[in-house]
């Protein structure tokens, strides 16, 4: 992968930029803000989706009947404006990268709606959007460039533990069905614009090793590369990723992929997930990023951490030199982006090791 050229050297180089002298914002949590709109099965579906439609219409054939309410990354076909708007108030509220809404693009995930044949254009769209929006905010801002984050999320199966408990043997997912999926969703994301994919909330690391291996392979296909960022989740305060490994050996177990970061999001807040981005500022030759969720989920499922306490543990974070990248996940606003860029502003981003800049 690192003999290939970049197929946007020009972006690239603004990222290094970037990156070597502050550390980056990401955008905060998509599903939150989305839930604020309270769309109804009809506003999912929009025009294209419309329920008894004429027969004749050319996108009739798109969908078998099921419903559709909660398929938030169609809303990227069927209300382009709202995604827009969404990456528009994170970018507002101070980010430098903001990702697509595409964390369910792929076929295995759209199969729970019947839409799998929607992946390609899903993930090409979706990085289209986003593009628009940071470039609109690049012009008006040209000494701070935005960059567009391509999102390949976890996919709902998982290639090393089994779905059945009376049959620990059983797989219902491949490898080599999980890099198609990656490989289709990839192609799409890289056609709309994006500047970087990034494998994200990876529960499984044989998945993320599934995702690394089918970019790997399309990077050669096309003869150019772009930047990978790898983002795993803790599933919980056993410090363990779902298939069973500590922040350590995550680590080691991606880091062939030589990714532009590595980092931590999902299923914690920041005060739990602090010892595990510790361990990875230790040991990572490439950047950290977080993006924690707004605490735990309380008995609703909702996230209470208000911005003013996130953005001050993730400020400890930073004063301690161990970030690179910060955003939200789960639960997070744009409030919240807003005064975690506050609470960084002007800290020295985590230096990389000696042994990285001479790699």
């Amino acid at each position: 992968m690192s003999t290939l050229p970049w197929l946007h050297p020009e972006r690239v180089a603004l990222l290094e930029a970037a990156l070597a002298q502050r550390i980056l914002i990401l955008d905060g949590g998509m599903g939150t803000m989305l839930q604020g709109h309270r769309l109804d099965e009809a506003g999912f579906r929009g025009e294209r989706f419309e329920h008894g439609r004429d027969g004749a219409h050319e996108h009739h054939h798109d969908h078998p009947g099921c419903d559709l309410k909660g398929n938030n990354d169609l809303l990227t076909l069927t209300r382009p404006d709202i995604i827009r708007g969404v990456h528009e108030a994170y970018l507002e509220a101070g980010a430098d990268l903001v990702e697509t809404n595409t964390f369910n693009s792929t076929r295995i995930s759209q199969a729970d709606y019947k839409l799998e044949h929607l992946a390609y254009e899903l993930n090409r769209e979706g990085a289209k959007l986003a593009r628009a929006a940071c470039d609109k905010f690049t012009a008006l801002t040209p000494g701070k460039p935005r960059f567009v984050i391509g999102v390949l999320g976890p996919t709902s199966r998982t290639a090393s533990l089994s779905p059945d408990v009376n049959d620990p043997g059983f797989r219902n997912v491949s490898f080599e069905e999980l890099a198609r999926n990656y490989s289709e969703s990839a192609s799409g994301l890289i056609d709309g614009g994006a500047d970087i994919l990034m494998v994200e909330t990876i529960f499984d690391t044989l998945n993320a090793k599934a995702a690394l291996y089918a970019l790997d392979t399309l990077f050669v296909e096309r003869g150019a590369r772009l930047p990978v960022m790898i983002s795993g989740t803790i599933t919980d305060r056993s410090g363990r990723t779902l298939s069973g490994q500590t922040a350590e050996a995550f680590y080691y177990s991606v880091r062939h992929a030589r990714p532009l970061s590595v980092g931590f999001n999902c299923a914690l807040g920041a005060d739990d997930l602090r010892p595990h981005i510790q361990v990875l500022a230790d040991i990572a030759e490439s950047r950290v990023s977080t993006h924690p969720n707004a605490g735990l989920p309380n008995a609703f499922g909702e996230y209470d951490e208000t911005p003013e306490h996130m953005a001050n543990v993730i400020a400890g974070f930073a004063r301690d030199g161990l970030l690179n990248l910060v955003g939200g996940c789960c639960g997070t606003t744009p409030a919240h982006i807003k005064a975690i860029a506050e609470a960084v502003r002007g800290v020295a981003p985590r230096a990389l090791p000696a042994l990285a800049q001479a790699a």
